[in-house]
């Protein structure tokens, strides 16, 4: 059985310090699981960890902050039972996912999906949960809004736009080039080429100028000025990421806007908080109105070539990559 393990940070992508070898069964104590892992995401952010990204991560330590997979120790009523999970402090603070087993509080356990495979829900993790947070934390999508994704391609701007589609919200998408949207969605998405015009405008024009109630803002500051022109009167923009720390802010357009801005650090969402959000999420994956990323065999990695997987999410790829223990 073979786990992970990253002594120290890696200088670069190219470098990767990942020690690979056999993980004996961890013993678990009296309010936790042992689950034996079958599918775990790898996320941008399981990357920066291992790059050093994150000042407050633990070394040594095991990445990994998504998972599915199957309850062989704990309580009696979950053992046996197929679970899924998304914590911050997973691969973090306490060692992660990307192994063949992985120990959590039993609180944070939920079965997954019936209809889901294990691979599919392995996927789901970090991108529905900060998707969903970031709109929870914005008052949520309602029927009527128009909801601007900027980012729509990638894998949380996807589910966002499945989330603000289900509550049958109008929903533009941007991208920096002229492509169509790639994911699932419950309503039409229109797409707009970030390179070809200028986005705010064309915003403002598709809504009569009033523009988006709600801006997903994913990239972060590279749309910043833009995104603010194109929010209407008391909208809300949401942070996850950003290239720029610093960005300028017209403190005058902000007030006069009446606007809120919502900054969203699932690191600090730990597996219990996870759980509760993918309890929120089941039933609607169940019906199908949800949909898991499409798994593609090219970009699923066996934990011997998890430099390679990791490597490949760091360079920027549509697909969802995954790990297999």
């Amino acid at each position: 059985m073979k786990n992970i393990r990253v002594q120290e940070k890696s200088a670069d992508i190219g470098s990767l310090a990942l020690d690979i070898g056999a993980q004996a069964r961890p013993r678990i104590g009296a309010t936790e699981c042992l689950i034996e892992v079958e599918s775990a995401g790898v996320n941008p952010s399981d990357v920066k960890a291992v790059l050093g990204y994150m000042p407050h991560a633990v070394w040594p330590r095991t990445p990994g902050r998504d998972y599915a997979g199957r309850v062989i120790d704990g309580p009696p009523d979950l053992i046996g039972k197929a679970v899924w999970g998304s914590g911050g402090e997973l691969g973090i603070r306490r060692d992660g996912t990307h192994a063949r087993y992985l120990v959590v509080p039993a609180h944070a356990v939920r079965e997954k999906p019936a209809n889901l495979t294990m691979d599919e829900a392995g996927a789901v993790g970090v991108p529905f949960v900060t998707a969903f947070e970031g709109l929870r934390r914005a008052g949520g999508a309602r029927r009527g809004d128009v909801v601007l994704v900027l980012g729509a391609n990638g894998k949380v701007g996807q589910a966002a736009i499945q989330l603000a589609t289900m509550a049958g919200a109008e929903v533009i998408g941007v991208e920096r080039r002229d492509r169509p949207y790639i994911g699932h969605a419950s309503g039409d998405v229109t797409m707009i080429d970030a390179s070809a015009v200028p986005f705010d405008e064309l915003v403002l024009d598709m809504t009569a100028g009033r523009g988006a109630n709600i801006v997903y803002n994913t990239v972060g500051s590279p749309y910043f000025e833009r995104a603010n022109r194109a929010m209407a009167v008391r909208g809300t923009q949401i942070f996850i990421s950003t290239i720029e720390r610093a960005v300028p802010f017209d403190i005058f357009a902000f007030y006069r806007g009446q606007h809120t801005y919502v900054g969203v650090d699932t690191l600090a969402l730990d597996a219990q908080d996870g759980a509760q959000i993918l309890d929120t999420l089941a039933p609607s994956f169940e019906e199908g109105v949800l949909k898991p990323f499409p798994i593609d065999g090219d970009f699923v990695f066996d934990l011997a070539d998890a430099a390679r997987a990791y490597q490949t999410v760091f360079r920027g790829v549509a697909n969802r990559v995954l790990l297999k223990p």
